[in-house]
């Protein structure tokens, strides 16, 4: 489902960039449609479109999507983007029908991944990882469990797979191969994963009753309903572990885990994109479109006055203590 919901609205994307176009004076008085003593131009279409709600974000999105690209694009590289269209359709069957299905074409889906990649770049470049952040990534974490896994779509297949599974001498690999709708099935079901897979491989569900499970055992059929799609799971733990006390250990996983914390915390892209759009003197000259910059640059003053207003502290704190010190030696 995510798959399908993602391109379209790729699609809406890429399709309205001929939007901006129609606002050049040579084509506003193009006939879009005629009528007894009326028509509707280009200028027409134009002037209703910017106002929707849909066409704001849209060109909120072309901004940012711009300016990120300039900026930090070149780091994108097209293995990067490949890899990110491979885990988000598979195969390359399903990619070419959801393409046909969106009128896409293939160049289209890499440029839009690119800009997605690119403003990833961005906000990783302004992430700055305290002490805080780091125990917060820890607590969080799970390492990665040895697992097997049967996906079905029904509560009673997935109440019939768990007498089968539960019976003396069960194969649960064979089973899943026998009875699961998810990739794995042709692997016995095998699937290792820690806390920071994504929801679309292993839900989050899952994930939570798989932390508490002893090697060897069997959960009961867990619910799932997200995004991702619905359905019902049984999990066979074949080795869990514990993270231990050295968070030294797993240091490049928790500094990845509180690096994804900060990006996907609103208010710190949300600043981030600010920052990016002051820097690069972002000017909006259509008045129809004159608030949907606000939000972002709003934040972005805000960070600098909270900056500063860190800096002078700082600044009167040293004076402070030094004065002391001089009164200390008269």
């Amino acid at each position: 489902m995510k798959k399908k919901k993602m391109i379209l609205s790729l699609a809406c994307l890429l399709g309205v960039f001929g939007l901006a176009a129609c606002s050049d004076e040579s084509d506003t008085d193009d006939e879009i449609a005629t009528m007894k003593g009326d028509k509707i131009t280009v200028g027409d279409f134009y002037d209703k479109a910017k106002t929707d709600q849909n066409s704001q974000q849209i060109v909120l999105d072309m901004i940012i999507s711009q300016v990120f690209m300039e900026k930090y694009g070149d780091e994108v590289s097209d293995d990067e983007v490949d890899q990110q269209i491979k885990d988000t359709f598979g195969d390359e069957d399903t990619l070419n029908q959801q393409l046909e299905a969106s009128q896409m074409s293939r160049g289209e889906l890499e440029e839009t991944y690119k800009q997605s990649l690119a403003l990833q770049e961005g906000l990783k470049d302004h992430v700055d990882l305290t002490d805080e952040d780091l125990k917060e990534a820890w607590d969080s974490y799970h390492p990665q469990v040895e697992t097997q896994l049967i996906a079905v779509n029904s509560e009673d297949e997935a109440n019939d797979v768990k007498e089968q599974v539960d019976e003396d001498d069960a194969d649960f690999g064979e089973i899943a191969q026998e009875n699961s709708i998810a990739p794995s099935k042709d692997d016995e079901g095998k699937v290792n994963f820690d806390s920071t897979t994504p929801a679309e491989e292993v839900p989050d569900e899952v994930k939570e009753e798989a932390w508490d499970l002893d090697d060897g055992e069997i959960t009961d059929p867990i619910a799932v309903e997200s995004e991702y799609g619905s359905g019902y799971y049984i999990l066979k733990m074949n080795k869990n572990q514990d993270k231990g006390d050295d968070m030294n250990e797993y240091e490049d996983e928790i500094q990845e885990v509180a690096t994804d914390n900060k990006i996907n915390d609103q208010e710190f892209t949300t600043q981030v994109i600010g920052e990016e759009l002051q820097d690069a003197n972002v000017k909006v000259q259509d008045e129809a479109f004159s608030d949907i910059l606000t939000q972002f640059t709003d934040a972005a003053e805000g960070g600098q006055q909270e900056s500063n207003s860190t800096a002078n502290s700082a600044t009167e704190e040293s004076t402070e203590a030094t004065e002391t010190e001089d009164s200390s030696n008269e």
